[in-house]
């Protein structure tokens, strides 16, 4: 019994916690329950039947797993959490939900025999399961929804297009030692910043450049084969990438594409060179004007100005032009020694949109936009490729392109299923909330039903997922 006297609280006592018994004969519970959301979707966007079609030679005599199904389960496994091949067993021992899943071995096997041609057909099967899902959002909810910058609604498509760094803490093929004195992989991604879907990736040596224009291009042009063709063609495309997309040969391409039709344009950041910086320098106060924040509001200490013509293009695409921003640094900002005499912040960057359509206010704000890749690759780095499972290089690299499926599942999962928070929400509470949630299996009336506890918080938003994912119009054949 607690006390209270002055100048003192009144501690309530502690309850205790109900008397468990706990042992390992349960029946009929499904773990990870809401998994089956993503396996699901997974059928209904036809990306299993199009991985089967893509795997068909790894299973010539038509016994055993269908190898589809095992890139799928993958994927799924992925999607969930899952870090290595053995997590598998998450999905195979719950076969009453989830069906028959391929033994680790098999699944080994499979990503074993996937080479650079197998490779290339998954990533068709990828495109050809993303079309489905894009004419699923555009005939049940709004289509795919908009990119947004400086509280306005971007028009088109943006591609964010980065590195980053995964280390590997044993002797792995192609492993090397990397700029920040590490040793792994040094991959190159692309991530559609309207909807968070990975559109594609390389796997590369953790020696590999940072700004090597061969890969940019690659990486590009296997992330615009995954729009759809009524998308690719007709709608503005913006390429953003930080300074290390600013070659020439690089931007070169990127306009090039127009000539086949692709409506491209770059924003790209740029090294802050000596040149550079005497052009700084000889800008007048009056050109100074104020940032924006993403909601459209001024920024404070933050100021934009063009630098177009005071600073040499030559071999850049005609009409790029030059945008630098200045800043009071945060503390703790790695400043360079012209930050530091001239005490603020320079960022540099080019774009290739034209004076007619938006200021250098808006191109600004809309290229810091691109500071969200860095989360898309957080999130991805948890939904597999932050781990990398094998010495092999090959087989590595097929499963980087089974975890931007994974990532893919767990968009199409926000734009197609998801409403409110929900449908902006990142991986780990995706997890946390739907995906990870334990049910009953039960049968009665010739139906195999999972039942979520009724006092899940989250039970409403999980329930109507499953019910929009029955709904959603199939792909034809």
């Amino acid at each position: 019994m607690s006390v209270q006297t002055e100048g003192t609280f009144c501690v309530q006592g502690i309850g205790s916690r109900p008397k468990l018994h706990v042992s390992a004969d349960g029946a009929g519970v499904v773990s990870h329950s809401g998994a089956r959301l993503l396996a699901d979707l997974a059928d209904v966007t036809g990306l299993t039947s199009a991985y089967s079609t893509a795997l068909r030679p790894l299973r010539p005599r038509g016994t055993g797993h269908d190898p589809g199904r095992i890139a799928t389960d993958l994927a799924v496994m992925l999607a969930d959490g899952g870090e290595t091949i053995t997590d598998l067993a998450v999905l195979r021992d719950q076969g009453e939900a989830f069906g028959p899943i391929a033994s680790t071995p098999t699944a080994w096997r499979l990503l074993s025999a996937v080479d650079e041609r197998v490779l290339d057909r998954l990533r068709s099967a990828r495109a050809q399961a993303r079309e489905a899902a894009w004419l699923q959002a555009s005939e049940t909810r709004c289509g795919i929804p908009a990119a947004k910058a400086g509280g306005q609604e971007l028009p088109g498509l943006v591609l964010d297009i980065d590195a980053t760094l995964i280390t590997c803490h044993s002797e792995k093929e192609a492993a090397a030692p990397t700029y920040k004195g590490g040793f792994g992989f040094h991959p190159l991604v692309c991530f559609l910043a309207n909807t968070g879907e990975a559109m594609s990736g390389r796997l590369r040596p953790g020696n590999s450049g940072a700004n090597t224009a061969a890969d940019h291009i690659a990486v590009l042009d296997d992330a615009l084969a995954q729009i759809p063709d009524a998308h690719r063609h007709g709608t503005d495309i913006l390429i953003r990438t930080d300074s290390a997309g600013s070659a020439k040969a690089f931007l070169t391409h990127v306009r090039n594409l127009r000539a086949r039709g692709i409506r491209t344009f770059f924003s790209v950041g740029y090294a802050v060179t000596e040149p550079v910086r005497r052009a700084i320098r000889a800008l007048p106060e009056q050109v100074w004007h104020p940032a924006l924040d993403q909601d459209g509001t001024l920024r404070e200490s933050a100021e934009i100005a063009e630098l177009t013509g005071m600073s040499d293009l030559a071999g850049y695409p005609a009409g790029t032009r030059v945008i630098v921003r200045r800043e009071r640094p945060h503390p703790g900002a790695q400043l360079s020694l012209f930050d530091r005499d001239e005490g603020l912040r320079h960022q540099v960057f080019l774009t290739g949109t034209p004076y007619t359509s938006g200021s250098a206010q808006f191109l600004e704000v809309r290229h810091r936009g691109h500071a969200t890749v860095e989360d898309h690759i957080r999130c991805g780095k948890s939904t597999g490729f932050g781990r990398l499972p094998s010495r092999r290089f090959g087989v590595n690299a097929a499963w980087l392109e089974l975890s931007l499926a994974a990532i893919d599942l767990l968009a199409w999962t926000r734009v197609l299923l998801l409403d409110g928070e929900l449908a902006t929400a990142e991986p780990k509470k995706l997890r946390y909330r739907l995906l990870h949630v334990a049910a009953r299996i039960t049968r009665g009336g010739r139906r195999l039903r999972l039942r979520i506890s009724a006092t899940w918080p989250w039970r409403h938003e999980l329930t109507a997922a499953f019910h929009r994912l029955t709904a959603l119009p199939r792909p034809a054949g």
